[in-house]
């Protein structure tokens, strides 16, 4: 069972904040997985776009927009079931974003990984 001190929920916490932070300004200091997410940020949001074509990237809360971009990200990369990795990204969503933030990221990341099998 999850915790919220499971290492990799820190880890995915962690780069979270940075990049929700990076949205505002340049970050001196990342996680590698933050710098990954953020060197994929064109690719990473042209999906988001596609799966969500009624919220433009600009319009987006940027806390679930961080989030959002971790969680392709790491659908993208593989390596973690994805069913896994949407579970995360919503109990993370649920930990800092809106009372909508889950079910919407959810139905996006539904989306998209559902296109991309």
């Amino acid at each position: 069972m999850k915790t919220s001190t499971d290492p990799r929920h820190r880890r995915r916490r962690e780069a979270v904040k940075a990049l929700f932070a990076e949205t505002f300004t340049k970050q001196s200091r990342m996680t590698k997985l933050s710098r990954e997410v953020i060197k994929e940020k064109e690719n990473l949001d042209k999906l988001i776009e596609k799966a969500a074509p009624t919220w433009p990237i600009a319009k987006l809360n940027k806390i679930d927009l961080a989030i959002l971009r971790l969680a392709v990200y790491e659908l993208k990369r593989g390596g973690t079931p994805p069913k896994v990795v949407i579970d995360e990204a919503v109990e993370l969503a649920k930990e800092y974003g809106s009372e909508s933030s889950s079910s919407f990221i959810n139905g996006v990341l539904g989306t998209i990984y559902k296109d991309g099998k």
